[in-house]
């Protein structure tokens, strides 16, 4: 490797910067979060430098660069954007063995300042060795969106906690693994989650010996979303990675249920129609058999598993069981699958309420408030609708909605696979029977359903022709 890979303790410290432009402005910024005391040479500061200057938060030293501004200083950076200036500050600065960076120009650095996550105290650099600067940025970028929001916060809570595991553990294989441990616990998760209080109470259980692997099992029930693995959060992300068993449904992609680790548990409870692979019951034993073995478990559904994804019944029976439950939610398919399919749910102009309902309540034994379900300005989002689609669309006709109100049908909605089917309200159930849907797919019905892509183009193309008159029923 071109450059040895090190961190420098600047805090408190003189580093002079050389430029009061954009390029100086950046680099004072970097400085300042490491607690330097910042002195800018340069002849004129631009708006932020000048207000930092006012306010004592740099030193400003009105003038050209001099060779004696260098001793004493921890570092130097050449920040003016003119090459020449910039080296000749290097050529002065490296005899005197002070480090010194020239922003863009690597060859003439003695030390370069990566791209950084800064999660303190946690701090990652990236470098390309000045190669690819672009490219590390990109890489800096993949790792902010996945570490959680308080790493910092977990690098600290452990810090707080060294003296008295290393009064208790002697150095080596024993204090290595209950730091180990610490890290997959319960109580981590429990910092990431800002419970900092219930944290500390289980982290002094952990020194103390006194928890159990049973009480470092729990279960995350997280939602998958509509199908796009890119449209996981990266909590689930996060979860999955260190999940010990995976229980996930039928509906689960196989590319997200790849997000677990190579070696973790995979079962399928998947549910099909008119072939259930297991009952709601058998799942709540399942998890809480596999939480109580000290595992690491997650739930995984698709959607959100909190709108007709039964995760409320799932959650109160690991409750029940005294066992520990992380809620991830996912993207809904409702939301999901209208944003693919360039569909608002709500409008200014044409939708003031947005309703999800699902279509086993539009069975004959289970009929919801058609009424309130067909009033103006209005969306609907119907989940699990297909087999009942025709009943549907002649309810909601006898009780007022107009049969021409615009429909749509999104199949396998943000998947490689997805349809998009524009229609009408009276032609929704023909529609699902010519064009075969048979994957999921959720209906959605009202105004806003006009904006779905491709709708203007299919409805000249394959007109559907029904009679509406001959749907409606006696309400």
């Amino acid at each position: 490797m071109r450059y040895f890979p090190a961190f420098l303790d600047i805090r408190d410290r003189p580093v002079l910067v050389v430029g009061g432009m954009e390029n100086a402005a950046r680099k004072v910024r970097l400085l300042r979060k490491a607690h330097a005391r910042v002195v800018v040479v340069a002849r004129r500061l631009d708006d932020e430098l000048a207000a930092l200057a006012r306010d004592g938060g740099i030193e400003h030293i009105a003038r050209c660069f001099k060779y004696y501004d260098v001793p004493g200083k921890a570092a130097v950076i050449a920040a003016t954007g003119r090459g020449d200036v910039d080296e000749a500050v290097a050529k002065v600065t490296r005899p005197r063995d002070v480090p010194v960076n020239v922003v863009d120009r690597p060859w003439a650095c003695t030390f370069i300042t990566p791209a950084i996550v800064d999660r303190d105290p946690l701090t990652i650099g990236i470098s390309s060795a000045g190669a690819a600067p672009v490219l590390a940025r990109r890489i800096r970028e993949k790792l902010e969106a996945m570490l959680p929001a308080r790493i910092g916060e977990l690098t600290g809570f452990a810090e707080s906690f060294r003296e008295a595991v290393a009064n208790r553990l002697p150095p080596g294989p024993q204090r290595l693994r209950f730091w180990e441990r610490f890290f997959d616990s319960a109580v981590a998760d429990d910092v990431l989650a800002g419970r900092e209080a219930k944290a500390r109470e289980g982290m002094m259980r952990l020194v103390n010996g006194e928890a159990t692997e049973a009480e470092t099992g729990q279960v995350a029930i997280v939602g998958a979303g509509p199908g796009d693995p890119d449209l996981l959060t990266f909590k689930a992300v996060r979860f999955l990675q260190r999940a010990d068993v995976v229980v996930h449904d039928r509906l689960v992609p196989a590319e997200i249920v790849d997000y677990a680790r190579r070696d973790a548990e995979r079962i399928d409870v998947g549910k099909a129609p008119g072939a259930h692979a297991k009952t709601q019951d058998e799942i709540n034993d399942l998890l809480i058999r596999h939480a109580r073995a000290g595992a690491k478990v997650v739930r995984l559904k698709g959607g959100d598993p909190f709108v007709f994804g039964r995760g409320g019944e799932e959650v109160a029976a690991l409750r029940a069981a005294g066992v520990q439950v992380e809620l991830v939610p996912g993207i809904t398919a409702a939301t999901g699958c209208a944003a693919a399919a360039g569909i608002p749910l709500t409008h200014r102009d044409h939708a003031h309420a947005v309703t999800f309902v699902t279509g086993h309540a539009a069975s004959r034994d289970q009929e919801p408030d058609w009424a309130a379900l067909a009033r103006a300005n209005h969306t609907l989002a119907i989940y699990m609708g297909v087999a009942t689609a025709e009943r549907v669309a002649e309810r909601l006709i006898a009780h007022g909605l107009s049969p021409d109100t615009p429909a749509a049908i999104v199949e396998n909605g943000t998947t490689a696979d997805e349809r998009v089917l524009p229609t009408q309200l009276a032609a929704l159930g023909q529609t699902v029977a010519a064009q075969g849907v048979r994957g999921p797919a959720m209906l959605i019905i009202g105004q806003v359903a006009a904006f779905a892509e491709g709708a203007r183009q299919t409805a000249a193309a394959a007109p559907v022709h029904v009679q509406p008159r001959a749907l409606a029923l006696q309400g």
